[in-house]
């Protein structure tokens, strides 16, 4: 791990104003001729809920309209390989707030998992060093966060939910996103520290101008649609769409769905649009350090929960008026989600040594944001790590399904630790891992007609030991080359460096104990057993992401 080292407050911020980063200086009560202090930036982090890699302006798409994302690239830094290290809501989110891989933050690599109140995450730390912490919409879910005391922990930030507003279709959140953070800006505009932001930070807080951070957590576009919402209250077409991911059918249901999707993300969007305007109007967009992405790919069969490259590639745009030299850049650097945590640290002149939580492996990308390069700036950062414990419940004793991979040079190695389970759940119990949607029905209608087409057995069926994609060639990685002895050499450094990395980072999975995974208890206890209870023939729960019709009559072959 690389740690960026500074020295503690004067130090830091000079060095940070004079080396790494043009700061906004605050001139509060400053006179003329009096000394001006370098303020650290507000952050604000906007996170999507199931939004895959491709579907956005910036990257060239044309039906999804994503004008706020758009500008946070023009205006910033836009990533062209960005990855979460496991592409499902809760532990993907634990790995941006802890700065920790998945496989680090033992009951946290999971989905609907007790968060372990030993990992402390950077919004308490920023809370701790004089920032005011808040949050809208979804912060880390689904799960169960409590204190050493049993006290509820808001690992997101404080929440501010008051503000609603009507939805534009049904599925979509009444949370008026834009008019909480107004309502959070306010509050930080009207107050010092107060017990929950406690600061012993003169430079920012001499006149009570403390900086802030905000989560802006969208709950779009993440399940259920309203079917046909994105033609006949988006206005879209279904020949907008270019090309249908080979791995679905290509036809009207699934275009639908796909516009429904797009209209949903649109949503998200159009409360980041709102929150920048209302920035600008403050005065506030200059030391700003806006972060926009999404949790994992969208919820479609083949993507959220799996391991192909739309479940993990994540879009990424960060903007920092202030802070980023050159905007308009193209990164082509892999980061990776865990790299966030030790980035706010960073900007807001906080050690990780002193900051009170477990060993970070991600790396601040600060350095990106002083360079003017575009394409390769950092030339370490020519890989991430990816992979996947227990996500939906579904199987046998409630199993997960054990996954680990590696991204480099544009391929993708995946290692399937029990291929005998079934990678989405098994089908008797729904495909629980993927959630219910028009195009999930219309692959198991085809599975169970007969028709002669891989769509079921892409998202659902059995995978071998391992696989390997070309994602120049194959970006939607259906043709393994694992077998390929033509990328037997390719096949076997990937394999050896992503053990490697797994070993020194104490990866269960690698290291003989990957069982302990399946052992921690799911927190919703009302669903654990499931698979088992509703093959005894108990009146179990149908599982409310799903639909009745997912459930299949019999094991699948």
């Amino acid at each position: 791990m690389i740690r960026h080292r500074r020295c503690v407050a004067t130090t830091i911020v000079a060095f940070l104003a004079t080396t790494l980063f043009p700061l906004v200086l605050d001139r509060a009560d400053a006179k003329d001729d009096a000394p001006r202090s370098p303020r650290r930036p507000n952050i604000l982090f906007a996170i999507a809920d199931d939004a895959s890699y491709p579907y956005m302006g910036a990257y060239g798409c044309k039906w999804t309209k994503t004008p706020a994302f758009d500008r946070v690239a023009r205006e910033g830094i836009l990533f062209s390989h960005a990855y979460t290290p496991n592409a499902k809501c809760a532990p993907s989110r634990a790995s941006i707030l802890t700065g920790r891989n998945s496989w680090q933050l033992e009951a946290a690599a999971n989905h609907w998992c007790f968060f372990p109140d030993k990992f402390k995450v950077y919004t308490e730390v920023l809370a701790e060093s004089g920032y005011r912490v808040g949050m809208t919409g979804k912060g880390w879910a689904p799960g169960i966060a409590r204190d050493a005391n049993g006290k509820p922990r808001h690992l997101a930030g404080k929440p501010v939910q008051g503000n609603k507003a009507q939805p534009p279709a049904k599925g979509i959140s009444n949370n008026d996103y834009a008019g909480n953070f107004a309502a959070f800006l306010d509050e930080a505009a009207g107050g010092r520290a107060t017990e929950d932001n406690a600061t012993d930070n003169a430079t920012d807080n001499a006149t009570g101008d403390a900086p802030w951070c905000f989560w802006y957590g969208g709950l779009e576009p993440h399940r259920g649609y309203e079917f046909g919402a994105g033609i006949g209250k988006g206005g879209k077409k279904l020949s907008d769409i270019d090309r249908v991911p080979p791995f679905w059918p290509d036809n009207e249901t699934v275009r639908t769905d796909m516009l429904d999707y797009a209209y949903e993300l649109e949503y998200f969007d159009g409360h980041l649009a709102r929150m920048l305007e209302l920035l600008e109007k403050r005065g506030e967009l200059a030391n700003t350090l806006v972060v926009v992405t999404a949790d994992n790919g969208m919820p479609f069969p083949r993507v959220k929960g799996q391991k192909y490259d739309m479940s993990n590639h994540m879009p990424l745009a960060i903007m920092w008026p202030s802070g980023i030299e050159r905007p308009g850049r193209v990164v082509d650097d892999y980061v990776s989600f865990i790299d966030f945590a030790p980035t706010f640290l960073e900007v807001a002149g906080v050690e990780q040594n002193e900051s009170g939580m477990a060993e970070i492996a991600g790396r601040s990308l600060a350095r990106i944001f002083a360079s003017e390069k575009s394409g390769i700036v950092e030339p370490t950062r020519d890989r991430v790590l990816i992979g996947k414990e227990r996500h939906d419940i579904g199987r046998p004793g409630d199993v997960g399904y054990p996954v680990r991979g590696i991204v480099k040079g544009n391929v993708l190695y995946v290692t399937n630790f029990e291929p005998t389970r079934w990678p989405a759940g098994n089908g008797e119990a729904g495909y629980l891992n993927c959630d219910g949607s028009p195009t999930k029905t219309e692959i198991l209608r085809g599975h169970r007609a007969g028709e002669a087409t891989p769509f079921w057995r892409w998202a659902f069926g059995r995978r071998p030991v391992e696989e390997m994609y070309d994602l120049r060639d194959d970006p939607a990685c259906v043709k393994n080359i694992a077998g390929d002895e033509r990328y037997a050499s390719t096949l076997s450094g990937l394999r050896e460096q992503m053990l490697t990395e797994l070993k020194a980072q104490g990866d269960p999975r690698v290291v003989g104990n990957g069982d302990v995974f399946d052992r921690y208890p799911y927190a919703d206890a009302s669903m654990r057993g499931y698979y088992d209870r509703l093959l005894r023939g108990e009146k179990v729960p149908r599982a409310g992401w799903v639909e009745d019709s997912d459930y299949e009559p019999h094991a699948p072959e």
